[in-house]
Formats: C-alpha cells, structure tokens, sequence
C-alpha cells in the first residue's frame, strides 16, 4: 500500500487542456452513493462567470472520492487550484491545498468563501493559500484568476448590486455524482434532494438574510443586495423543466424566502401563471413574518403550492429566543404553527396535498434548562404534519454567540473539526446524555405533563432519528 501512494502521488502527471482546477468541496464519498445532496451555487455561480469569459476551469470533487490517494489524480499537473470554503468545509480545504502544493509546488491555490470572511486568521494561518478573498467574489473573480501576482493575499471582493447582473448559472458546470444508477429518477443535471419528490430544481431569488440570529454568520458575510426577479426566477425554471425535466420539486434555497411582501405579492400573480406548471416548492420563512402577514403567507400556501415550509423554529423559550437573539418568540412560534396546522387541514380535507413544517430545532443553547427544553419538545410536537431537523448548537466563528464562547473557551469545535454532524458534542458545561434521553423519548412524560390538551398523544416517540446534519 505505501508503495502504491509513492507511485500515485509520483508518477507524470497527463497534460491538462486547462490549467485550472475547480474542487467542489464536501465529506469524502458523499456523492459516491448519495441518497441525497446539495449543490454550490456558488461554485456554480463563479465557474459560470469564468467560462462565459474565456477562462474554463477543469472540476473534481473531495465528495467523488472515497480516500485523499483516490483524489490525488485529479489534483496533478494544474497551475491553480480554487475552491468556495465555507466552515464545516474549513478541514477539508486545508488538506486539499496541502495535497496540492504537494503535487504541485509551484500552484497557485485562490480560496473565498464564508470562512474567508468569518475566521481570517484561521485562512491566514495556512501558508497553502496563496490568495484569499474576503466577501463576494462575482465582481473580482475574473481579474484575480487571470493575474494573481497582482492582488495581495488578502484581497477583498465585490458584489453585484443586484442578482439581475448575475448569469443563469450553466448547472453543467456542478459536479457530476459517480453513482450512475442515480440518473435513472434524477436527470443531470437535477438533484435527488429530500424535500419533495425528485427530480427537484434548487434555485435562489435572494442572497442574504437580513436578520441577525446570534447563532448565525451569514449577514457578516456579504452586504444585502436586489433579488432575482420574479420573472427571471420563473424563466428560469421553464429552461430547466423544458431542458431536463420534468421537474417534480423546486427548492428555493433562501434563507429567508418570505420576506418583503410586494415580491411576494408578485410571486403569487406571476409563478401560477407564468410557470410551465406550479410546481410543489419548498421555501423558508420566519415565525414573525407568518405571524405580520397571515394573509399573504396563506395565500403562498394556496395559491402558489408552497407545500414545505422551512422555518427555524429554534426552541419553544423565549429564554432561549432572547439567546439566540432571534427576534422571534413562544406567540409567534404558536401563531405560525396554528396556521400552518389550519391550512394543511382544509387542504386536506379538499382532497388536496397539505402543507409540512420542515424546521431547524436546536438543544444544548448555553443556559438552557430542563424545562427549556421540555417546552421545545412540547412545541414541536403541535405540529400535525413535521419534518424536524434537530442539532445540538454548535458555536461557528462568525456568529456573535459563537465568538463569545470562543473567546471564552467553552467551544469544543476548532479548526481541526469544524464539520455539521449533529450529534457530537460542541460545547463544555452542557449535559448531553440529558438531551439524548430526550431525544429517545425517556422524558415524554415529564414533556407531556405541561403540554395541557395541545399534546398530540399520536406524534410522540423517539426523535433521535431527526438529528440530522443541518
């Protein structure tokens, strides 16, 4: 075996017709035999920009390879590597860069990406990053790959004002799973995702969240910026349904899709009307908005077939709301419930797909009690027809919340294990034994004892299962 490795990291390495290499970057394997996964559309994005300015890049995947000596080939003989680093794929990065330089000792390797912005010191701290871009990377992304040597290692990016400047991205340009079998329900280049019957569409309309949770890093990486327009949205999918489909799901990939009511109001005249077919779509919202506008989000739900509604419910205190600085509370968390319980009844009772409730849920918030998260428990077991997807917290870099305990040095992640498997244990001081036995059930009597006539008796059992990577 070890001679093996000498020969493959040694051997000569095939002349490339293209001297950059894009690696997508992920859990080795996941797309070997994925049952399911997500593409970048960052990736995506920047690739396409890249292409359509004569400047092609070659793609390989760490989720195509089941071992770092099964990915070596695919890195030899190229002058510049890229790649999109965000913080679960922090570790991943670092290795790929090293194995790279290692391959190629005079490359350039180009990262950007969440971590860039959020743990700078951390992207400085690997000498195999030659440049490193903070922020967006549409507006310098062409400029830096054709003339590296004239931007500093750290370098800052820029934005489009608006996603109407963005190019549809060519979904060619993502990598291709290795396991063929798959292509039989799900057409390249659409995706076997959970939500919804496949094949699905995953599409963006906005880029930012405009909320700032103190568990969340995402608004401290790139400035708000205009929407995709509803029209180019809806074009958008045609192409992709004409082309590939038939689509049987959209995903919308905001992280805050309802929000802004005249978009919405406009989705709901246009995407009925203008779409080769009003497809099932899952979308995200907040609590607070379903509970401001109950009629338009119901008019969503109605109208436009939004049939999985994504909202970080988060936890059922309001101790722990204030925490996590969500903006939201216990009512609004009620209110969203009570609605999306009402309108999956009259759907179903007119014969017709009810709405489901696919929601983040977190345990193990500093400070939480018992009874904090006995509440939890009791608010997601109102939900009739639920797709929880339950994580311990975990304290990214990047968040307010997470550079606290960073500082303090509670957090039990670091560089070296930065990753969204959400079961292990992330913080010092928090009884996680307590929250398995939760989760397996062996508190439901205690959960039930506060719950009053609202406890649905027919959903109680194990949630073990729902920890699921976020």
């Amino acid at each position: 075996m070890k001679l093996f490795r000498f020969w493959i990291r040694n051997r000569t390495a095939p002349p490339h017709e293209n001297p950059r290499l894009w690696l997508d970057l992920g859990d080795l394997g996941e797309m070997v035999r994925p049952r399911s996964y997500m593409q970048d559309h960052g990736l995506g994005l920047l690739r396409t920009i890249l292409h359509q300015s004569g400047l092609p890049t070659d793609l390989a995947s760490t989720r195509s390879a089941r071992s770092w000596d099964e990915l070596v080939p695919h890195l030899r003989g190229y002058e510049m590597l890229l790649m999109n680093v965000r913080s679960y794929t922090y570790p991943v990065a670092r290795r790929a860069a090293e194995l790279f330089k290692e391959l190629n000792p005079t490359g350039t390797v180009v990262v950007g990406g969440l971590h860039a912005t959020v743990a700078l010191d951390e992207m400085r701290a690997v000498p195999h990053f030659d440049h490193i871009c903070r922020g967006p990377g549409e507006g310098v992304i062409v400029d830096l790959v054709k003339s590296p040597e004239s931007f500093p290692r750290v370098l800052e990016g820029r934005s489009a004002k608006s996603m109407a400047e963005w190019p549809m991205i060519d979904r060619e340009l993502w990598p291709k799973p290795a396991y063929r079998r798959l292509f039989a329900r799900n057409p390249w280049p659409l995706e076997p995702k959970k939500w919804g019957p496949p094949p699905l569409a995953t599409i963006l309309t906005s880029r930012v969240c405009p909320w700032r949770c103190a568990f969340c890093n995402e608004n401290s990486y790139i400035p708000n910026m205009g929407r995709k327009p509803v029209e180019a949205v809806i074009d958008e999918l045609n192409f992709l349904d004409r082309k590939y489909g038939p689509i049987r799901t959209v995903v919308i990939h905001d992280s805050m899709f309802f929000q802004n009511p005249t978009y919405l109001r406009e989705w709901i005249d246009k995407y009925p009307r203008l779409a080769r077919k009003p497809w099932p779509y899952w979308a995200a919202g907040r609590a607070d908005t379903v509970r401001a506008w109950p009629e338009l989000f119901e008019r969503l739900v109605l109208e436009t077939n939004w049939r999985w509604i994504s909202i970080g419910l988060e936890s059922g205190s309001d101790r722990v709301l204030r925490t996590l600085n969500k903006e939201c509370t216990e009512e609004d968390n009620a209110f969203a419930i009570d609605l999306i319980n009402q309108l999956g009844d009259r759907l179903e009772a007119q014969g017709k797909q009810p709405p489901r409730l696919w929601t983040n849920i977190m345990l193990g918030v500093p400070g939480e009690t018992r009874e904090d998260a006995f509440k939890t428990m009791r608010m997601l077991r109102s939900v009739k027809r639920c797709d929880p997807s339950i994580a311990f917290y975990a304290p990214y870099p990047g968040s307010a919340l997470g550079y606290q305990l960073i500082a303090e040095g509670k957090s039990l992640m670091s560089k070296d294990n930065y990753h969204r498997f959400p079961d292990d244990e992330k913080l010092k001081g928090v009884d996680y034994d307590f929250y398995r036995a939760l989760l397996a059930g062996r508190y439901d009597a205690e959960v039930a004892e506060g719950a009053g006539a609202s406890w649905l008796a027919d959903v109680r059992g194990t949630l073990s299962e729902s920890l699921t990577k976020a």
